[in-house]
Protein backbone atom coordinates (compact mmCIF):
# COMPACT_ATOMS: atom_id res chain seq x y z
CA UNK A 1 0.00 0.00 0.00
CA UNK A 2 1.56 3.30 -1.02
CA UNK A 3 0.03 6.71 -0.38
CA UNK A 4 3.25 8.37 -1.58
CA UNK A 5 2.44 7.29 -5.14
CA UNK A 6 0.12 10.31 -5.35
CA UNK A 7 3.16 12.51 -5.99
CA UNK A 8 4.21 10.67 -9.16
CA UNK A 9 2.79 9.81 -12.56
CA UNK A 10 2.39 6.07 -12.94
CA UNK A 11 2.12 3.78 -15.94
CA UNK A 12 -1.09 2.16 -17.04
CA UNK A 13 -1.20 -1.50 -15.99
CA UNK A 14 -2.09 -4.20 -18.48
CA UNK A 15 -5.79 -4.96 -19.04
CA UNK A 16 -7.14 -7.82 -16.92
CA UNK A 17 -6.04 -11.26 -18.04
CA UNK A 18 -8.03 -13.34 -15.56
CA UNK A 19 -11.09 -13.18 -13.36
CA UNK A 20 -10.57 -11.11 -10.20
CA UNK A 21 -10.55 -12.43 -6.68
CA UNK A 22 -12.50 -9.36 -5.59
CA UNK A 23 -14.10 -6.28 -7.10
CA UNK A 24 -14.38 -2.95 -5.30
CA UNK A 25 -16.84 -0.46 -6.72
CA UNK A 26 -17.23 3.24 -6.43
CA UNK A 27 -20.92 4.05 -5.97
CA UNK A 28 -22.21 7.24 -7.61
CA UNK A 29 -21.99 7.25 -11.41
CA UNK A 30 -20.55 3.74 -11.27
CA UNK A 31 -23.45 1.61 -9.99
CA UNK A 32 -26.11 4.27 -9.39
CA UNK A 33 -26.97 7.77 -10.46
CA UNK A 34 -27.74 10.22 -7.70
CA UNK A 35 -25.47 13.04 -8.71
CA UNK A 36 -28.27 15.52 -9.32
CA UNK A 37 -29.18 15.26 -5.66
CA UNK A 38 -25.54 15.87 -4.66
CA UNK A 39 -25.51 18.81 -7.05
CA UNK A 40 -28.72 20.24 -5.60
CA UNK A 41 -27.44 19.81 -2.03
CA UNK A 42 -24.10 21.49 -2.72
CA UNK A 43 -25.89 24.39 -4.38
CA UNK A 44 -28.18 24.73 -1.36
CA UNK A 45 -25.06 25.16 0.79
CA UNK A 46 -23.36 27.51 -1.67
CA UNK A 47 -26.39 29.78 -1.90
CA UNK A 48 -26.86 29.80 1.88
CA UNK A 49 -23.35 31.20 2.29
CA UNK A 50 -23.48 33.71 -0.55
CA UNK A 51 -21.62 31.76 -3.22
CA UNK A 52 -22.60 31.43 -6.87
CA UNK A 53 -24.32 28.09 -7.55
CA UNK A 54 -22.37 25.65 -9.69
CA UNK A 55 -23.24 24.04 -12.97
CA UNK A 56 -23.54 20.26 -12.98
CA UNK A 57 -20.14 19.94 -14.66
CA UNK A 58 -18.54 22.17 -12.02
CA UNK A 59 -19.96 19.90 -9.34
CA UNK A 60 -18.40 16.86 -11.03
CA UNK A 61 -15.01 18.53 -10.98
CA UNK A 62 -15.06 20.06 -7.52
CA UNK A 63 -16.71 17.41 -5.34
CA UNK A 64 -14.79 14.27 -6.27
CA UNK A 65 -13.22 14.17 -2.81
CA UNK A 66 -15.13 13.51 0.38
CA UNK A 67 -16.97 16.34 2.11
CA UNK A 68 -14.51 16.50 5.00
CA UNK A 69 -11.67 16.95 2.50
CA UNK A 70 -13.40 19.33 0.06
CA UNK A 71 -15.65 21.62 2.14
CA UNK A 72 -12.91 23.42 4.13
CA UNK A 73 -11.37 24.61 0.86
CA UNK A 74 -14.75 25.75 -0.50
CA UNK A 75 -16.32 27.35 2.58
CA UNK A 76 -13.37 28.15 4.85
CA UNK A 77 -14.41 28.71 8.46
CA UNK A 78 -18.06 28.15 7.52
CA UNK A 79 -17.45 24.64 6.27
CA UNK A 80 -19.12 22.81 9.16
CA UNK A 81 -22.25 24.96 8.94
CA UNK A 82 -22.27 24.40 5.15
CA UNK A 83 -21.90 20.68 5.79
CA UNK A 84 -25.04 20.75 7.93
CA UNK A 85 -27.01 22.48 5.14
CA UNK A 86 -25.74 19.95 2.59
CA UNK A 87 -26.59 16.95 4.77
CA UNK A 88 -30.07 18.22 5.60
CA UNK A 89 -30.93 18.72 1.94
CA UNK A 90 -29.38 15.44 0.85
CA UNK A 91 -30.96 13.37 3.61
CA UNK A 92 -34.40 14.66 2.68
CA UNK A 93 -34.10 13.91 -1.03
CA UNK A 94 -31.39 11.31 -1.83
CA UNK A 95 -33.64 8.25 -2.00
CA UNK A 96 -36.06 10.15 -4.26
CA UNK A 97 -33.33 10.77 -6.85
CA UNK A 98 -31.66 7.35 -6.62
CA UNK A 99 -31.63 5.16 -9.74
CA UNK A 100 -29.49 2.13 -10.59
CA UNK A 101 -27.42 2.54 -13.72
CA UNK A 102 -28.23 0.25 -16.67
CA UNK A 103 -26.87 -3.25 -16.13
CA UNK A 104 -25.76 -2.63 -12.53
CA UNK A 105 -28.19 -5.05 -10.86
CA UNK A 106 -27.38 -7.76 -13.41
CA UNK A 107 -23.64 -7.22 -12.96
CA UNK A 108 -23.85 -7.62 -9.19
CA UNK A 109 -25.90 -10.81 -9.54
CA UNK A 110 -23.39 -12.17 -12.05
CA UNK A 111 -20.34 -11.44 -9.92
CA UNK A 112 -21.97 -12.73 -6.74
CA UNK A 113 -22.92 -15.93 -8.56
CA UNK A 114 -19.32 -16.39 -9.65
CA UNK A 115 -18.17 -16.29 -6.04
CA UNK A 116 -16.17 -13.08 -6.42
CA UNK A 117 -15.97 -10.95 -3.26
CA UNK A 118 -17.58 -7.53 -3.69
CA UNK A 119 -17.21 -4.30 -1.76
CA UNK A 120 -17.84 -0.57 -2.14
CA UNK A 121 -15.42 2.30 -1.53
CA UNK A 122 -17.26 5.60 -1.85
CA UNK A 123 -16.78 9.18 -0.74
CA UNK A 124 -20.50 9.41 -0.02
CA UNK A 125 -21.23 9.51 3.71
CA UNK A 126 -21.41 5.92 4.92
CA UNK A 127 -24.91 6.10 6.40
CA UNK A 128 -26.32 7.47 3.13
CA UNK A 129 -24.42 4.88 1.10
CA UNK A 130 -25.77 1.97 3.13
CA UNK A 131 -29.32 3.36 3.12
CA UNK A 132 -29.21 3.52 -0.67
CA UNK A 133 -27.86 -0.03 -0.96
CA UNK A 134 -30.62 -1.23 1.37
CA UNK A 135 -33.31 0.55 -0.64
CA UNK A 136 -32.14 -1.19 -3.82
CA UNK A 137 -31.86 -4.60 -2.14
CA UNK A 138 -28.16 -4.75 -2.96
CA UNK A 139 -26.59 -4.97 0.51
CA UNK A 140 -26.58 -8.76 0.29
CA UNK A 141 -24.04 -8.63 -2.54
CA UNK A 142 -21.34 -6.81 -0.58
CA UNK A 143 -18.95 -7.93 2.10
CA UNK A 144 -18.51 -4.29 3.16
CA UNK A 145 -19.78 -0.89 2.06
CA UNK A 146 -17.30 1.79 3.11
CA UNK A 147 -18.24 5.45 2.84
CA UNK A 148 -16.70 8.76 3.82
CA UNK A 149 -15.58 8.98 7.47
CA UNK A 150 -15.91 5.21 7.99
CA UNK A 151 -12.14 4.71 7.71
CA UNK A 152 -9.30 6.77 9.17
CA UNK A 153 -9.04 8.65 5.85
CA UNK A 154 -11.18 8.81 2.74
CA UNK A 155 -10.57 7.83 -0.87
CA UNK A 156 -7.99 8.11 -2.47
CA UNK A 157 -6.32 6.87 0.72
CA UNK A 158 -5.76 3.12 0.91
CA UNK A 159 -7.51 2.99 4.32
CA UNK A 160 -11.06 2.46 2.98
CA UNK A 161 -9.78 -0.14 0.51
CA UNK A 162 -8.29 -2.16 3.35
CA UNK A 163 -11.51 -1.80 5.35
CA UNK A 164 -13.67 -2.92 2.42
CA UNK A 165 -11.56 -6.03 1.78
CA UNK A 166 -11.04 -7.07 5.40
CA UNK A 167 -14.24 -9.19 5.80
CA UNK A 168 -13.14 -11.32 2.86
CA UNK A 169 -9.64 -11.80 4.21
CA UNK A 170 -8.31 -10.31 0.97
CA UNK A 171 -5.23 -8.14 0.58
CA UNK A 172 -5.33 -5.43 -2.10
CA UNK A 173 -3.38 -6.30 -5.21
CA UNK A 174 -3.68 -6.78 -8.97
CA UNK A 175 -6.23 -9.59 -8.49
CA UNK A 176 -8.62 -6.97 -7.05
CA UNK A 177 -10.41 -4.78 -9.58
CA UNK A 178 -11.21 -1.23 -8.51
CA UNK A 179 -14.09 0.01 -10.68
CA UNK A 180 -14.97 3.69 -10.74
CA UNK A 181 -15.90 6.62 -12.94
CA UNK A 182 -13.41 9.30 -11.89
CA UNK A 183 -9.74 10.10 -11.61
CA UNK A 184 -9.89 9.80 -7.82
CA UNK A 185 -10.96 6.16 -8.21
CA UNK A 186 -8.03 5.44 -10.50
CA UNK A 187 -5.69 7.17 -8.06
CA UNK A 188 -7.06 5.06 -5.20
CA UNK A 189 -6.57 1.90 -7.28
CA UNK A 190 -2.95 2.78 -8.07
CA UNK A 191 -2.18 3.70 -4.48
CA UNK A 192 -3.54 0.40 -3.19
CA UNK A 193 -2.10 -1.77 -5.97
CA UNK A 194 -5.52 -2.76 -7.32
CA UNK A 195 -6.32 -2.97 -11.03
CA UNK A 196 -7.94 0.34 -12.08
CA UNK A 197 -10.99 0.01 -14.34
CA UNK A 198 -12.68 3.20 -15.52
CA UNK A 199 -16.36 3.13 -16.44
CA UNK A 200 -18.95 5.57 -17.70
CA UNK A 201 -18.71 9.05 -19.13
CA UNK A 202 -18.22 11.39 -16.17
CA UNK A 203 -16.60 14.56 -17.55
CA UNK A 204 -12.80 14.42 -17.28
CA UNK A 205 -12.29 17.79 -15.63
CA UNK A 206 -8.86 17.19 -14.14
CA UNK A 207 -5.44 15.93 -15.13
CA UNK A 208 -5.79 12.96 -12.80
CA UNK A 209 -6.39 10.35 -15.50
CA UNK A 210 -3.09 11.32 -17.10
CA UNK A 211 -1.29 10.73 -13.82
CA UNK A 212 -3.29 7.65 -12.82
CA UNK A 213 -4.38 5.93 -16.02
CA UNK A 214 -6.84 3.03 -16.06
CA UNK A 215 -5.91 -0.43 -17.23
CA UNK A 216 -9.05 -0.41 -19.36
CA UNK A 217 -11.96 1.95 -19.97
CA UNK A 218 -15.45 0.49 -20.41
CA UNK A 219 -18.79 2.09 -21.25
CA UNK A 220 -20.60 0.86 -18.15
CA UNK A 221 -21.86 -2.08 -16.13
CA UNK A 222 -23.04 -4.09 -19.12
CA UNK A 223 -19.57 -3.88 -20.65
CA UNK A 224 -18.06 -5.21 -17.41
CA UNK A 225 -20.57 -8.07 -17.48
CA UNK A 226 -19.55 -8.91 -21.04
CA UNK A 227 -15.87 -8.93 -20.07
CA UNK A 228 -16.54 -11.17 -17.07
CA UNK A 229 -18.62 -13.55 -19.17
CA UNK A 230 -15.91 -13.76 -21.81
CA UNK A 231 -13.37 -14.60 -19.12
CA UNK A 232 -15.68 -17.18 -17.54
CA UNK A 233 -16.02 -18.87 -20.92
CA UNK A 234 -12.27 -19.02 -21.54
CA UNK A 235 -10.38 -18.63 -18.24
CA UNK A 236 -10.98 -20.15 -14.81
CA UNK A 237 -10.84 -18.16 -11.57
CA UNK A 238 -7.27 -19.38 -10.95
CA UNK A 239 -6.14 -18.21 -14.38
CA UNK A 240 -5.90 -21.59 -16.09
CA UNK A 241 -7.35 -21.86 -19.63
CA UNK A 242 -10.62 -23.79 -19.81
CA UNK A 243 -10.59 -26.99 -21.81
CA UNK A 244 -13.07 -27.16 -24.67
Amino acid sequence: MNDAIADATVSAPLPPQRLPRAVLFDWDNTLVTNWRCVHAAINAALERFGHRPWTLEESYGRVRHSLRDSFPAIFGDDWMAARDVFYAHFQEHHLDYLEPLPGAAELLEQLSGTGIYLGVVSNKTGSFLRAEADSLGWTRHFGKLVGATDAAADKPSVAPVEMALEPGGIVAGPDVWFVGDADIDMECAHRSGCLPILVGCTPDVAAGLGRFPPAVRLDGCSAISALVQQMRDTISLDGAPRMS
